[in-house]
């Protein structure tokens, strides 16, 4: 589902321009408003339709969930730190989903550069980077031979 936007909603504040990770909202130079250059290049994480706080982005549902004639709506409601989808089909059914905005408030993510590098032994693990300290767990959970089916590790 490419986004595109709603010129009228649009104050052109550029956070989707800041926030997409493809490159391609950007901001028309005469009317100061954000539009998708390349929308089939879109990689639908809706980063820019979350980061909107004039709810002026939306998106294009396929027609693999949503036939001719349906809408999809995006809401983003700070207050309650959601957003939400709305799909209404051509009969009239609704289907709603709600999802949160971030995990994290903004600006609490630190750059990598702020972390140690990982040791020689810690390259050799499976652990991501910082695990299991960043997800505040004592270490993470593993699986051994007698929880699996088979017993293959």
């Amino acid at each position: 589902m490419p986004t595109f936007v709603y010129m009228t909603r649009c104050d052109g504040c550029g956070y989707c321009v800041d926030i997409c990770p493809s490159d391609i909202m950007h901001i028309d130079e005469t009317y100061r408003r954000a539009f998708n250059i390349e929308p089939n290049m879109c990689w639908e994480c809706y980063s820019c339709v979350k980061a909107c706080p004039q709810n002026a982005i939306d998106v294009r549902g396929y027609a693999d969930f949503a036939p001719l004639g349906h809408s999809v709506r995006t809401l983003r409601e700070e207050e309650k730190g959601t957003i939400s989808w709305k799909l209404k089909f051509r009969d009239g059914r609704e289907k709603s989903f709600v999802s949160p905005i971030r995990t994290t408030p903004w600006g609490s993510i630190r750059p990598p550069g702020d972390y140690e590098s990982p040791s020689p032994d810690g390259l050799r693990t499976q652990e991501l980077a910082h695990e299991p300290e960043a997800l505040h767990v004592d270490r993470l959970p593993t699986l051994t031979k007698d929880k699996l089916k088979r017993g293959v590790l």
